[in-house]
């Protein structure tokens, strides 16, 4: 099998996770989107090592325990994440990211760059 068919379908999956980590709103869904965008990391690790050990005499396959590694982070992280995301969610009532962002900066929303109608709209 040529190199070419399994790196294309890496950066397909690579692209579909980026795009769902930047459109969507919901937090498992952008948890989802990062996973996909592991899995796509992973798929090109095992098969440039396949790639690669053909060429070489001594095969180490580092790349396959490369990809037991992320697989290993990975499920740490998607635990941990959906733990917080369903955390927030009992506090807050929604998993969506522009609303958790907006009660991140707290009731007091003056900055530098925060004008005088802007100070008196948020205390309204």
């Amino acid at each position: 099998m040529h190199l070419a068919y399994p790196a294309v379908l890496s950066a397909l999956l690579f692209c579909t996770g980026l795009y769902g980590v930047l459109a969507r709103r919901n937090a498992i869904l952008v948890l989802m989107s990062v996973e996909l965008m592991l899995n796509a990391v992973n798929l090109n690790l095992v098969a440039f090592d396949v790639w690669l050990s053909r060429a070489a005499a001594e095969t180490l396959h580092s790349g396959q325990a490369l990809t037991l590694f992320t697989i290993a982070i990975a499920a740490a992280e998607i635990g941990i994440g959906l733990a917080i995301v369903l955390a927030v969610h009992r506090n807050r009532g929604t998993s969506d990211i522009d609303k958790l962002r907006d009660t991140a900066e707290g009731p007091d929303t003056e900055g530098p760059g925060t004008s005088a109608a802007e100070k008196a709209e948020a205390t309204s």
